[in-house]
């Protein structure tokens, strides 16, 4: 009797802690409702409500009469409680699929195919630049930008966000999980929630700490393995990104001078601070040369009328300062003596 009594309490135990228990994320994400969007790669997809108790579904052709023709593509649905996007089946026949009551009468719209793409890039926050395939001084903070249709997913009922991860593997082959901001703070890689597209991360990668993150080129990209699609379709560019890079280091790799620091203010010292090359002042400053000066050229400009403007310190000629004192009464004293020489010689 204790044992029976033991027994139906834990059965009465368990299954009050099922019945409390919520539907678990997975479970939300997996349940197709009629008119949302599945991927190519997904399986497990519980499409019940979705096919409506039919058990095939049809494609046609885009422009196809829908009401009026056969159509182009009809998958068997045997156990609607566990479907599969399989690529196989559904790579080329994206679109809208119909459950059928018939072997070519839609009965309502199931669900709509879409191929999935998911992309990542890099952003240097410091100096708000694109830095996806080039290099950032190991001082700078980053994020990552995602673009994905997988946030088609929150059409699900109970889908809040979509759970990706970021790989980010550094020079030494070290696949990191999380990644640590300049503050401290740690965001993890692993299941990070998507709710919109593009989605921005914060700031969660701090290149200063050179223990941690040391220089040197780390490999990124970001994947997405819900309902195993990553396993099923792992084409680049679908559910897994290209995988990008970015160059941790001080130095600009394409300067060749290694002794190069790359301080904005301190990038071209050279073109600031050189001073004017002294033949250049010479050039500008110097005299005709001195056969050019002339008394003649000294008459012209104490005629010139623009010579009256100048002090009179400048005017005075040096040309009357040229006759010695007495000079008058000399010649008037060789007159005479010559006139007296012609006399004589008459008489």
């Amino acid at each position: 009797m204790a044992d029976y009594s033991t027994v139906l309490c834990f059965v009465m135990v368990t299954g009050l802690f099922l019945g409390f228990c919520p539907v678990s994320a997975a479970d939300a994400i997996s349940t197709i409702r009629a008119g949302n969007t599945v991927f190519i790669g997904e399986q497990g997809l519980d499409i019940t409500a979705a096919m409506d108790g039919d058990t095939t579904l049809g494609w046609w052709a885009s422009g196809a009469a829908i009401s009026s023709s056969s159509p182009d593509k009809t998958i068997s649905v045997p156990n609607p409680g566990s479907f599969s996007i399989y690529p196989s089946d559904f790579q080329t026949y994206t679109g809208s699929w119909y459950h059928l009551s018939g072997p070519s009468t839609p009965n309502g719209t199931a669900f709509t195919v879409a191929d999935p793409y998911i992309d990542i890039r890099i952003e240097d926050t410091t100096v708000s630049t694109d830095v996806t395939n080039k290099w950032v001084p190991s001082d700078d903070e980053l994020r990552f930008r995602i673009d994905t249709n997988f946030v088609q997913m929150l059409q699900r009922a109970g889908v809040s966000s979509v759970p990706v991860t970021i790989k980010v593997r550094g020079p030494d082959g070290t696949l990191f999980s999380g990644l640590t901001s300049k503050s401290g703070q740690t965001t993890s890689l692993v299941d990070y929630p998507l709710t919109t597209s593009p989605q921005y991360t914060n700031a969660i990668w701090g290149t200063s700490n050179r223990a941690m993150y040391p220089p040197g080129t780390y490999s990124v990209w970001v994947e997405c393995n819900v309902n195993s699609i990553k396993d099923n379709y792992g084409q680049t560019g679908k559910a897994v990104s290209s995988t990008v890079t970015v160059q941790n280091q001080d130095q600009n790799p394409l300067i060749g001078n290694k002794g190069y620091v790359t301080n904005p203010t301190t990038s071209t010292p050279v073109a600031t601070t050189r001073t004017p090359t002294p033949t250049v002042t010479t050039v500008v400053t110097t005299s005709p040369p001195p056969t050019t000066v002339s008394t003649p050229a000294a008459t012209a400009t104490a005629e010139s009328p623009a010579a009256t403007t100048l002090p009179a310190t400048a005017v005075v000629p040096a040309v009357p300062t040229t006759h010695t004192p007495g000079f008058g009464a000399g010649l008037v004293i060789l007159s005479l003596c010559a006139c007296l020489l012609l006399f004589l010689n008459k008489h």
